[in-house]
């Protein structure tokens, strides 16, 4: 700060704090599940502007507070771009073929007598491939509640699994939002975040599934699952399914664990998808192009780079599923994204995050003590701004300063981000995706909660890890073993 301006106090660090939360949770209660298109990015502008009334009150001039701005935003340009890249891999893998197989292959492996771990495993394969929790809980998580249904199992175990599987799914995948925004936040590369991420999400996954094992013991077994066998016979009927549809992936993988920077890595994987498009699913883009011809194939191909496919199988809830991408499908995310990053910036720029978190920072001594504290103040903004975006900008914006401190590499934030952040926000009824599982699968947060297994196992994994210092990584190694 320059001598012109003077430090914020508590009551106006709080002022923006609570007039946000406010103004997100009339945004939620009028709005529901559509909050998140439009009217959440309006509150969190708003509150941005109350932010910088407060920040002129304390002598900080609009150039300066622009500045912050342009400098905050700038930290999530690159998540950006990827964001905007992921959504044409999304539109040419549902033409090639890449993503249906994989839901074809994915429903292999459902067996009755093991329906909730198969059902963990299914959500959890289809929305790694897709990237979406919410995407993967409307399809095939409505099919799944509808087979449990007709076998009388238990709802809320039901719910609970396909939330557990959905949730790893989306936070184990580069496709994702929340998994591109969380290391933009805290300044780490894209596939360094998701490997490290295995350390907490793996073990609770694999916990996870052994728990819906368990309760699926004794699953009536003598139930026909015609309803998931016709949606194979209609992908096999709209779609080439093969194994060769799946290279696109592996190569993607492969350039992944090469560590190859994000950004061309996705988008070649996009680009590879619409050349698998035209090798593989010809009757499909001549259905899609009303036409024949290498010119209009490739228009389609194009359009799926820019405004996704729309894929007609007979079935409304598999049409909804493998219809979407394009980078105007991520056009929305990237507008909550930059009003985040927005208000986060300006709250930063004059001084009130740092005002806020002050007195939070003086009781963490330890390193266990300020990831425990990040994690509940992760989900504490669930709680209060009904958003898990917020969950993950606010959090981040308020602890990268005193990681850095610590010598924490920028991983153990950004992962501490999504073990709680990301992943807690379906577990409250009154955050924007608990609101959303509730509309989809008719069940209850606070039902299906309790079998949420993976939503909670994962953060209380993380703080056993913070205290016993497992995986725990620091930008200097040699410095902490000196201190040691």
């Amino acid at each position: 700060m320059s001598h012109k301006t003077k430090a914020p106090s508590l009551l106006q660090a709080l002022i923006p704090l609570l007039a946000l939360i406010a103004m997100l949770s009339s945004s939620v209660y009028l709005f529901g599940e559509d909050s998140s298109y439009g009217p959440n990015q309006i509150a969190l502008l708003v509150a941005a502007g109350i932010a910088v009334i407060i920040g002129f009150r304390n002598g900080f001039s609009w150039q300066q507070i622009e500045e912050g701005i342009t400098e905050g935003i700038s930290v999530a340009l690159g998540a950006m771009l990827i964001i905007l890249a992921v959504g044409s891999l999304i539109g040419t893998w549902l033409l090639s073929g890449t993503v249906p197989t994989l839901i074809y292959f994915g429903l292999e492996l459902l067996n009755p007598s093991l329906f909730y771990a198969a059902s963990c495993i299914i959500c959890g394969v289809v929305a790694l491939s897709i990237g979406s929790s919410w995407t993967t809980a409307a399809t095939i998580g409505v099919a799944l509640m509808g087979v449990a249904s007709g076998m009388g199992l238990e709802p809320g175990i039901a719910a609970g699994a396909i939330v557990s599987g959905a949730y790893f799914g989306d936070k184990m995948s580069p496709l994702s939002d929340t998994t591109n925004l969380a290391p933009a936040v805290s300044g780490t590369e894209l596939f360094a975040h998701i490997r490290y991420m295995g350390y907490t999400a793996g073990p609770a996954f694999v916990i996870s599934v052994v728990l819906f094992l368990i309760l699926g013991l004794n699953a009536d077994t003598n139930v026909s699952l015609q309803r998931l066998e016709l949606m194979q016979e209609q992908l096999q009927a709209t779609f080439n399914i093969g194994w060769e549809m799946l290279v696109p992936l592996a190569i993607l993988l492969y350039l992944a664990a090469t560590r190859k920077p994000a950004l061309p890595t996705v988008f070649f994987g996009a680009l590879l998808g619409g050349i698998w498009a035209l090798i593989f699913q010809p009757e499909m883009i001549s259905q899609i192009a009303g036409e024949q011809g290498w010119v209009p194939a490739i228009k389609v191909v194009w359009l799926a780079l820019s405004d996704g496919v729309s894929v007609s199988t007979g079935s409304a809830n598999l049409d909804s599923l493998l219809s979407g991408g394009g980078m105007v499908s991520m056009l929305n995310t990237v507008w909550l994204i930059l009003s985040a990053m927005t208000f986060g910036a300006i709250m930063e720029k004059v001084g009130l995050l740092e005002r806020f978190i002050r007195g939070m920072l003086k009781s963490a001594k330890s390193v266990g003590s300020l990831i425990t504290g990040t994690i509940f103040t992760c989900f504490g903004a669930n709680v209060l701004t009904a958003d898990q975006y917020m969950a993950i900008v606010l959090p981040g914006r308020m602890f990268k300063e005193e990681y850095e401190k610590r010598n924490l590499d920028p991983r153990v934030l950004s992962r501490t981000l999504e073990d709680s952040g990301t992943i807690t926000s379906a577990l409250i009824p009154w955050n924007t995706c608990g609101a959303y599982m509730f509309s989809v699968l008719a069940v209850s947060p606070f039902e299906y909660g309790i079998y949420a297994f993976f939503n909670y196992l994962t953060p209380l994994i993380a703080i056993v890890f913070a205290y016993t210092g497992w995986t725990i990584l620091y930008l200097n190694p040699k410095e902490e073993a000196a201190k040691a």
